[in-house]
């Protein structure tokens, strides 16, 4: 049962992670397309209209690609997760056919418009289809995530006598104190991966003397929309968001910051250490004395439960993974506002455009808020683990009986190749759409 349940876990973990590489620029980058063109229709300055049909490209690629590697795990509910969706499918199945019915068709609905339709509807209605497209793809999110902190703090819900969970308050899902706290900080999150990419290519084409005033213009706008975001990621909705898990996950938070046993009288928070699980301890320690306490609670000597205040049976399964990815997600979010912040004072100072450093740092940092989203979405499974339903239901009562160990192995290898080789053609294609630049765009 524990090799089966892995292998279960692993194939959801490897396409769930893969996929989301595609709508995390895509819902930011709606909100940036939409300024784009907002800018053209207000100065009628050609150079955003071409902006505008160059990122749509981008994104309508990642659209595809979304859609591509999101149905399969809309299958492995039925194969891998049968039980679960047996259970609960009387409640997450309505959120997530609303998401399926309403936001991805508006989106995929007007896409096609906004790529091809400008010169039949006109400049003012494009504007209009654009922003129908980042509406479809916010609320696509806002659906997801009404699901998923359903899962982590279950509301509005009785069970059954063949415990199966059925729903007895519908406005319940969309006031759960998890969602807003959670859906607003992914969509940040979201618009910081989106700003960097755009800030990133901006510099490429300053550094490579090509296509400089795009270069430019993008560079601008992603700093701009990248120290924003950052920001709203840290405070205040990275601050809400684990203000509930110490309120409804207490356990989870502990192992998140490597507390093995209570801290009384100010909790020292913990910049650089290794959890060494079995002696339940930390290695080699970086901490700063009873900061955690003020940051969680407002005051400096309140006490922080540690793991020891809990039954082992409830404690995250994967202590030290949930640990990494959470002080990863946290490093790397400190290090975005930091560039982010030097690029803005540069730009204000008007030396931004000359400081190849900054240009340089902005490039290569492009892949590190994918690392950084990925990293959030893991601190979030792994810290509900061993449980599917928090507190109702466990991981290992919601996989399939019937589906062997030996076929999932099968069919996540599978997975991975064809992945590989749908990524390495995705990366050509946005290569080639990078390479021939906005200038080529014929609008």
């Amino acid at each position: 049962m524990e090799e089966m349940l892995f292998y279960d876990r692993m194939q959801f973990a490897f396409t769930i992670t893969f996929h989301y590489l595609f709508p995390q620029l895509t819902m930011g980058l709606s909100l940036i397309i939409v300024y784009f063109k907002w800018k053209f229709l207000k100065t009628d300055d050609i150079t955003y209209n071409k902006a505008t049909h160059f990122w749509m490209k981008i994104f309508a690629l990642n659209f595809a690609m979304g859609v591509v590697t999101g149905i399969p795990m809309e299958f492995q509910f039925g194969t891998n997760w049968a039980k679960f969706s047996e259970l609960t499918g009387g409640i997450i199945g309505q959120t997530l056919a609303m998401e399926g019915m309403f936001s991805f068709f508006l989106e995929s609905s007007f896409l096609g418009m906004f790529l091809f339709g400008e010169k039949i509807i006109g400049h003012k209605w494009h504007f209009v289809t654009g922003l129908l497209i980042f509406i479809g793809s916010w609320a696509s999110g806002f659906l997801i995530i009404a699901t998923h902190s359903w899962m982590q703090n279950p509301v509005g819900y009785e069970i059954l006598a063949n415990g199966k969970f059925v729903l007895n308050n519908f406005s319940a899902l969309f006031t759960n104190p998890w969602l807003w706290p959670s859906y607003l900080h992914n969509q940040a999150a979201s618009l910081v991966t989106s700003s960097f990419v755009v800030a990133g290519i901006g510099a490429l084409y300053i550094l490579s003397k090509r296509n400089v005033s795009y270069g430019k213009l993008f560079l601008k706008t992603g700093v701009i929309f990248g120290l924003i975001s950052s920001l709203i990621v840290a405070v205040p909705t990275g601050d809400l968001l684990a203000k509930n898990v110490v309120k409804y996950q207490p356990v989870t938070f502990a192992a998140m910051e490597g507390i093995f046993h209570t801290e009384e009288k100010g909790a020292e928070i913990v910049l650089i250490g290794q959890p060494d699980v079995k002696d339940k301890k930390l290695d080699n320690k970086i901490a700063v004395p009873n900061v955690l306490s003020f940051l969680t609670y407002g005051s400096w000597d309140t006490t922080v439960k540690g793991l020891d205040q809990f039954d082992e049976t409830i404690h995250p399964t994967n202590i030290s993974g949930l640990y990494y990815a959470y002080h990863i997600m946290v490093g790397l979010g400190t290090l975005f506002i930091g560039l982010m912040s030097l690029a803005v004072l540069q730009l204000l100072r008007k030396k931004l455009f000359e400081t190849k450093w900054i240009l340089w740092a902005l490039f290569f940092m492009m892949p590190f808020p994918y690392i950084a989203n990925t990293t959030g979405w893991y601190t979030s499974e792994l810290g509900r683990q061993p449980w599917l339903v928090y507190n109702l239901l466990r991981t290992s009562a919601g996989a399939s009986p019937t589906v062997s160990s030996g076929n999932t192995l099968f069919t996540l290898l599978g997975f991975v190749g064809l992945y590989m080789l749908l990524g390495l053609l995705f990366l050509l294609l946005v290569g080639k759409i990078i390479k021939n630049g906005p200038e080529t765009v014929k609008k």
